[in-house]
């Protein structure tokens, strides 16, 4: 798979079919990115299992911390790592042995060679994305404050449970030209 460039159905079927995410390198600091995309990501409905061995045993946004992936018993789908690119390998391994679909690196993450590792043992793979602002772009909310998803639609947005949640609408993937 390129992972250069992820159609907008690839990204949304993984936020669509997937609500457990265990992150890598979540911090308590609510000035980290990590501490807002754990929030907004729990917003929406998903179960956010933060993972920081710093912090482990504390709770963050009425979560416990792990220390370590392998240390939570509940099956994860998505792994998200907020670690750097090199620490993303070994992630990547303990999320294979724990039966994840999904390996998601944050903006600035990229190791090919845990991609090539993850997508052999049949996982998704996304790099230097956001999911937080995947789940923005793709629903329509992040447009609200004046951003460019490179959608245009005149459909009416979905709302999902809650006040003002939107829904990513499901995308067919582009078939190849022949």
């Amino acid at each position: 798979m390129n992972h250069d460039r992820y159609s907008d159905a690839y990204i949304g079927g993984i936020l669509n079919d997937h609500k457990t995410i265990a992150m890598v390198g979540a911090s308590p600091n609510p000035v980290r990115p990590s501490y807002f995309a754990m929030k907004y990501l729990m917003d929406k409905g998903f179960r956010v299992i933060p993972v920081n061995p710093g912090h482990a045993g504390k709770e963050l946004l009425g979560q416990t911390i792990y220390g370590n992936l392998t240390d939570i018993k509940e099956p994860i789908e998505i792994v998200d790592i907020f670690r750097n690119s090199k620490a993303a390998l070994a992630i990547t391994q303990d999320a294979i042995a724990m039966g994840a679909k999904v390996v998601w690196m944050q903006i600035g993450v990229r190791n090919d060679e845990a991609a090539a590792l993850a997508e052999k043992a049949g996982l998704k793979v996304v790099m230097n994305r956001c999911p937080k602002i995947e789940y923005g772009r793709l629903s329509g909310e992040i447009a609200w404050v004046g951003v460019n998803t490179r959608t245009i639609s005149n459909k009416r947005p979905k709302l999902a449970r809650g006040f003002q949640h939107r829904l990513i609408r499901r995308q067919r993937e582009p078939t190849p030209a022949s």
